[in-house]
């Protein structure tokens, strides 16, 4: 069997890694340029291809006449996604005899799209996946051949549970790779009125609305905290960035939220929100050091009843 694995980051790693120690025969890899914007903090798909000896295509689009003579040419039988970010068109979809098989972190159909490990945690789930299933034109929406479940802890950051999700996504892989193989995989239509949709994340949308209750702040901080690009306010004009913070229920919040409202020594600021109050535990105003918000508080005459916007 010739396969092509279209992959990017661990959890295309881990899966080309997979398909690498079952000795199949992987005849070629697309993957994507690291962007220099981007913080790299994943494996590397193409130096794990590269490693043995496996040709690697990095096309800006895929759907792009060179790379659909190469995947011709190559004639595949099957196709597999692993954390690809790009649309596949159809006419790539109709190559291989076989189909196009999708490894998507969601339980689908919820969380089609971008950055699903984000927006589950954002959105406050507590429970969420990994998806094995055929590919179709429009965005994860082909029908089911296996999930995982992975439970979604309170402390959990996007970091953590994305670890967890790579673990369960070769698991899964590992697990329905020989029905595939077989011809023997299951297709589960999708139930489309569970359907939800996601598109990708900015770094802007990391802004920090204080009018919204304490465990949506909590929430959206450790959805996006480091590796990400992490959440923000601003402090007299100086963007303040939030790497950790907790929930402190039952905070009397008669005060306008965004307001510091105690600073307790080593352990930090306590801000208002519209219920409850958030204690943050680390921050960092931008290009300075992260640390202790209760030594960033004294170091920069922060004070109670000044207010983050």
């Amino acid at each position: 069997m010739k396969i092509i694995v279209l992959g990017y980051h661990n959890i295309g790693y881990t899966c080309l890694e997979e398909l690498i120690e079952q000795k199949e025969n992987v005849a070629a890899v697309f993957t994507h340029k690291d962007n220099p914007k981007e913080k790299i903090w994943f494996n590397s798909v193409e130096k794990l291809a590269k490693k043995h000896h496996i040709p690697v295509y990095t096309p800006e689009n895929i759907n792009d006449q060179d790379s659909l003579k190469i995947i011709k040419e190559i004639k595949p039988d099957i196709i597999f996604s692993f954390y690809y970010r790009n649309l596949i068109s159809q006419e790539i979809l109709d190559i291989p005899p076989m189909g196009c098989i999708n490894l998507h972190g969601s339980l689908l159909p919820k969380y089609r799209g971008r950055c699903p490990v984000n927006w589950v945690i954002l959105k406050g789930e507590t429970e969420t996946g990994v998806t094995l299933h055929y590919m179709e034109k429009k965005p994860d929406k082909g029908a089911i051949i296996a999930q995982k479940k992975v439970e979604i802890l309170f402390e959990d950051t996007a970091f953590t549970l994305f670890n967890r999700l790579t673990r369960n996504a070769r698991e899964l892989f590992h697990e329905t790779f020989p029905l595939i193989k077989e011809k023997k995989a299951p297709k589960i239509e999708q139930l489309q009125t569970e359907a939800s949709y996601f598109g990708g994340r900015k770094p802007e949308d990391g802004k920090i609305d204080w009018n919204q209750n304490a465990v949506d702040i909590y929430n959206l901080v450790r959805a996006i905290t480091y590796p990400y690009p992490g959440a923000f306010t601003f402090y007299k004009g100086e963007k303040l960035i939030v790497w950790n913070c907790r929930i402190i229920p039952g905070e009397n919040n008669t005060t306008v939220p965004g307001t510091i409202t105690k600073i307790i020594p080593d352990r930090g600021l306590v801000i208002a929100t519209k219920k409850n109050s958030i204690l943050l535990n680390m921050i960092q105003f931008e290009n300075t050091k992260r640390n202790k918000s209760s030594i960033i508080a004294e170091k920069n005459n922060l004070t109670i009843g000044e207010i983050l916007t």
